[in-house]
């Protein structure tokens, strides 16, 4: 069988490259511990002086985790869902405190997992083909591996805005927001690749030079709207905001966040509010671990999974239905931290 994550030492270069085109690259659990195994080996390693990651064949960088496994997971007693989770966050925080540069190419679909892959990494090229997102609350989710620090890092209330809609941003956005640090045409991707090989001091330099204009960010003609619309913490006043405001873009927002779970939207407001002030990245694994080991078997994510992933119904039944019919108590009990036995912890 051919292996899902290829990993291997060009010269001075550590590579990785996702290696599962008919699910997009999306991640599961070995995947994710060949990427460990492989960092772990060249840490120590003073002849790989830089990594690269980037995908095989197909059409997208990595569209996500393996969303069937976890709903089949959570739908019984949960233990591989978690068990994906623990090494997923793992993967994330040792590609964050990674001392060597590593280069992750986001050319294609670049979505939650591919996220995760991505953002804690020095250099992330984006591309024309670049889809950037964290869709997660379509299907009873939320923005995770590492997105409550991501996301919440970004301008004013974007990452609000991202996190509730799933907005797919182009590469030209993902650029403009500092999601990506360098805008590259697709064909000198291969270029910047063998240059890096032949010089992977040079990176920063190789990538500025091979850089173009980005074009338009067409979100950012929005931004004003956005940190207006979504300036509260509390789902309710942000629909109510949506439902004052007569635009055709308050109008879309508002009917797109009436497709999203209302649970796991009012997860994602938190998970932002609290990551902005996160001391570490390790501390917001640890809580977006506890999150997620809850959430991946309430009734919202095996339902939202049915609904887009098995049927393609496309109709999810929400419970409870409506922001107003999630409590804060239920929000509380999701965030509450697990028992040392059961928290997660760094490789």
């Amino acid at each position: 069988m051919t292996s899902e994550v290829l990993t291997s030492v060009e010269g001075p270069i550590g590579r990785i490259r996702l290696n599962r085109p008919k699910a997009i690259h999306a991640l599961t659990t070995a995947m994710c511990e060949g990427v460990l195994e492989a960092l772990e080996a060249w840490r120590g390693d003073d002849g790989v002086r830089a990594i690269v990651i980037d995908h095989a064949e197909g059409r997208g960088f990595c569209a996500g985790g393996d969303i069937r496994m976890l709903a089949e997971s959570g739908a019984k007693d949960g233990a591989e869902a978690r068990e994906f989770f623990h090494t997923e966050y793992r993967m994330n925080h040792r590609l964050f405190t990674y001392t060597k540069d590593i280069v992750a190419f986001m050319d294609g679909i670049t979505m939650g997992g591919g996220v995760g892959l991505s953002q804690p990494c020095r250099f992330r090229v984006a591309t024309e083909n670049t889809k950037f997102a964290m869709p997660e609350t379509g299907i009873g989710l939320f923005p995770d591996v590492g997105g409550g620090w991501f996301l919440s890092r970004l301008p004013a209330r974007v990452g609000q805005y991202l996190a509730l809609t799933g907005h797919r941003l182009d590469g030209a956005e993902t650029h403009a927001l500092g999601l990506a640090t360098h805008y590259l045409p697709a064909e000198k991707l291969e270029e910047a690749k063998r240059r890096i090989a032949e010089d992977p001091a040079a990176i920063e330099t190789i990538l500025a030079e091979l850089s173009i204009e980005a074009g338009p960010a067409k979100l950012l003609d929005h931004r004003a709207d956005i940190d207006r619309l979504f300036a509260s913490d509390r789902l309710e006043d942000i629909y109510a905001a949506l439902e004052a405001d007569d635009s055709d873009f308050a109008r879309e927002t508002l009917a797109t966040l009436q497709s999203k779970s209302p649970q796991t939207m009012k997860v994602s407001l938190k998970l932002l509010l609290d990551g902005k002030t996160m001391p570490t990245f390790e501390d917001e694994m640890r809580q977006e671990y506890a999150v997620g080991a809850r959430v991946v078997q309430r009734h919202d994510f095996l339902e939202g999974v049915r609904a887009v992933i098995v049927d393609k119904d496309n109709a999810p039944k929400w419970d409870p239905a409506t922001p107003e019919g999630v409590s804060d108590h239920v929000i509380d009990q999701i965030f509450a931290p697990l028992p040392d036995a059961e928290a997660w912890t760094p490789a």
